[in-house]
């Protein structure tokens, strides 16, 4: 897959399919228009190409009041969406300026001129331009005015997906993430550094990586205890891992993250590392004393390793 950061190095294309969105998370509803999209380029004989944006609209438009967690980075959308096989990938750079964009313009300059589709895929709710003016049926209206074919992905097709990224972010801030994954056809991950802690972990049997988000708006599922993935270089580990407060050994007052992976000796610090939620083993929660949070930490051991194989079969 080329990647194209803006519309002056996009080289020449063939027969442009295209798609329009922010796609974050890449999920199994994304997919639908996808699978769409790829099925129309080899029929004509031409290219894939998704449209997105960076930054996510909604941190330019809502400045600070926004509130949105991402469920990917940049970095996993480029990742996810070559790994299904897409072609192209313009990202654009989203502005306030670019924002203040008619649906006219945007179809022209950016549709148009920029791309030169020569089909336009778009999902039925899918809006575009100043205030989100144009959609579908703008397109369809002045459908004779756009030197490209257009097709829409018919709502009962995405309805019958039942997928959206609200849900998603919904079930990882419950703390579900087998749903998630049912969601995005894999298990929900986050990457980031592994940083220096206290070093508390190795003094009671469960040495941790505490880790440091590749990027502060990544969604973090809810506080409690995970069996996860984890993945060091291209070395992997089982493991469990814990978002919390960490109430029994300090309260600390903001979230930590940190995994225990199981047979790892190495040294972690300043590696990167990805981990990916395979299930949920239960709340964080304060222990009368250091024993029995140890004698805990067993219990969640075979949990893990149980949830770990539950996964592979």
């Amino acid at each position: 897959m080329q990647v194209h950061h803006g519309l002056a190095s996009i080289p020449s294309i063939q027969r442009p399919v295209v798609t329009s969105g922010t796609f974050d998370g890449v999920h199994l509803g994304h997919v639908t228009i996808l699978d769409r999209l790829k099925e129309i380029a080899k029929a004509c004989d031409g290219e894939t190409v998704v449209l997105s944006f960076w930054p996510h609209p909604r941190f330019v438009l809502q400045g600070d009041a926004c509130e949105l967690k991402l469920l990917s980075t940049l970095q996993e959308k480029i990742q996810l969406l070559k790994a299904y096989g897409i072609d192209h990938l313009v990202i654009l750079p989203f502005t306030k300026e670019f924002s203040k964009k008619t649906s006219q313009e945007f179809i022209q300059e950016v549709i148009v001129d920029g791309l030169h589709t020569h089909k336009l895929v778009i999902g039925y709710d899918h809006r575009f331009g100043r205030n989100r003016e144009g959609g579908f049926d703008y397109l369809k209206a002045n459908q004779d005015l756009f030197p490209f074919a257009i097709e829409e992905i018919p709502r009962h097709d995405v309805d019958n997906v039942g997928i959206s990224s609200t849900k998603i972010r919904k079930a990882l801030e419950e703390g579900q993430v087998e749903q998630a994954t049912k969601y995005l056809g894999r298990p929900y991950s986050l990457s980031g550094t592994v940083v220096k802690g206290k070093q508390l972990g190795r003094t009671i049997g469960f040495p941790t990586a505490n880790i440091q988000p590749e990027i502060s708006e990544k969604l973090v599922p809810a506080i409690g205890v995970y069996a996860i993935q984890a993945l060091i270089g291209k070395k992997p580990y089982g493991g469990m891992l814990n978002i919390g407060m960490r109430p029994t050994v300090d309260n600390e007052k903001h979230i930590s993250i940190e995994a225990h992976l199981f047979d790892c000796r190495e040294k972690l610090y300043d590696e990167e590392i990805t981990v990916a939620f395979i299930g949920r083993i239960r709340n964080e929660q304060k222990f009368p004393s250091l024993e029995a949070l140890i004698e805990q930490l067993h219990n969640d051991k075979v949990e893990a390793l149980k949830i770990l194989v539950r996964s592979t079969e």
